[in-house]
């Protein structure tokens, strides 16, 4: 009796599409015309009218897909519904072809979707800095150097001008690409210090390193003194965790200066963000957060392909809450930028693996920087350099095999 082999392909890119068709021999003009149907996407759409959701949900079930909205609305009985299109990138963008024709505000939505299909599409692959241009094709490793007596894992191990040095110094050996220079703690809890005790911690060692180090200075600073002192000593990037909203300042040095801007998502100052770690949809609010800090770097002059995002991981975050974000987090790839995670060493490691202080967690650490790079980071913000880089490195080999 013959006997039968099957099994189901894991396929995420039109790449792999092709690949597989290929090998079976389909001809060239099947490859073209089926590789879009092997991929299926669930694409989720806030906020929108029933009449428009109506449309929606008849044009894709037209095309063969279909599309989820809340009860009430094909009665419109309700004010509003989110949708979820479901279908293949083939189904979605004739969806978007039709939709240039209707009414109701949806051409604009098509030009949205359009958009967002293509940037799942093409990754980002250049992240642009005033001395250089990162390429993303392999992932950015960022030190940290933190000069504070309260950090959470290294407080007041480099507060000394000298160790810092030192140690920056060492993290460019092993193999960052960026050194993140802070001078206050952001850790759950902390204080807030002022900008001049602030600039005082961490301008002595900027100014020296910038004449020392080949890769590039961060400077981890949520204000806008701050951040313009250190990049007129040279520094490239600035690594804001309230994502330009605590000083609106920010935006403007930053487009002012040329610098490159990692905005992250964080619920509250850095002393009250633990107080409510509750979201009713965790993965909205962060992106939706996210877009309107790039919105306001986008308007105050920063060039796109200087921003960079964070979903900000232990920021006003539970452990089941930073556990989904690294699992959903190429979600955050519809927003087409380079995005930046920093797990290291933090404390839902420490509840999920049972380790009570930080420098266990380094193999913790590992597997979220492995599975980080698998669901889309390009840069990852760590304690351990040369341990993260061989990690990074072999989990992008396996991406890109």
């Amino acid at each position: 009796m013959e006997r039968f082999t099957a099994r189901a392909l894991a396929i995420s890119t039109p790449d792999q599409s092709r690949i597989e068709l290929e090998r079976i021999g389909a001809d060239h003009a099947g490859v073209a015309m089926m590789a879009g149907k092997m991929l299926t996407r669930c694409i989720r759409i806030n906020s929108l009218q029933c009449r428009q959701a109506n449309i929606l949900k008849q044009e894709m079930l037209g095309l063969g897909g279909d599309a989820a909205v809340a009860r009430g609305t094909v009665a419109c009985s309700i004010k509003s519904t989110d949708a979820i299109l479901i279908g293949t990138d083939k189904q979605l963008n004739l969806l978007c072809g039709k939709l240039k024709s209707q009414p109701f505000g949806l051409p604009l939505l098509a030009d949205l979707l359009t958009e967002l299909l293509a940037g799942l599409g093409r990754p980002p692959e250049r992240w642009i800095t005033p001395r250089r241009e990162f390429s993303l094709k392999r992932p950015l490793i960022m030190g940290i150097l933190n000069l504070t007596p309260d950090s959470f894992s290294d407080g007041g191990l480099f507060d000394k001008p000298g160790c810092a040095i030192e140690h920056a110094l060492k993290m460019e050996a092993e193999g960052a690409d960026i050194i993140d220079i802070g001078g206050e703690s952001t850790r759950p809890g902390a204080r807030q210090v002022g900008a001049d005790e602030e600039m005082g911690r961490i301008m002595p060692v900027i100014e020296q390193l910038c004449g020392k180090l080949s890769c590039a200075i961060s400077v981890d600073t949520r204000k806008s003194v701050v951040a313009r002192a250190a990049v007129s000593a040279g520094v490239e990037i600035i690594n804001d965790v309230s994502g330009f909203n605590f000083d609106p300042e920010m935006a403007v040095v930053t487009a002012d200066s040329g610098a490159a801007a990692v905005l992250m998502h964080a619920r509250g100052k850095p002393d009250e963000m633990q107080r409510d770690t509750v979201y009713a949809d965790l993965m909205s609010e962060i992106a939706g957060e996210l877009q309107n800090s790039v919105s306001l770097a986008l308007q105050a002059g920063v060039s796109r392909d200087r921003i960079a995002i964070d979903p900000g991981i232990g920021f006003g975050k539970d452990s089941s809450g930073n556990l989904e974000i690294l699992r959903r987090l190429a979600e955050l790839k519809s927003l087409g930028l380079p995005i930046l995670i920093g797990t290291s060493r933090k404390s839902f490691i420490g509840n999920v693996l049972g380790q009570d202080t930080a420098s266990e967690r380094l193999y913790g650490t590992l597997a979220t920087v492995a599975l980080s790079v698998a669901n889309g980071a390009s840069i990852l913000r760590v304690h351990d350099v040369h341990a993260m880089r061989e990690a990074a490195d072999m989990a992008q080999a396996v991406m890109q095999s």
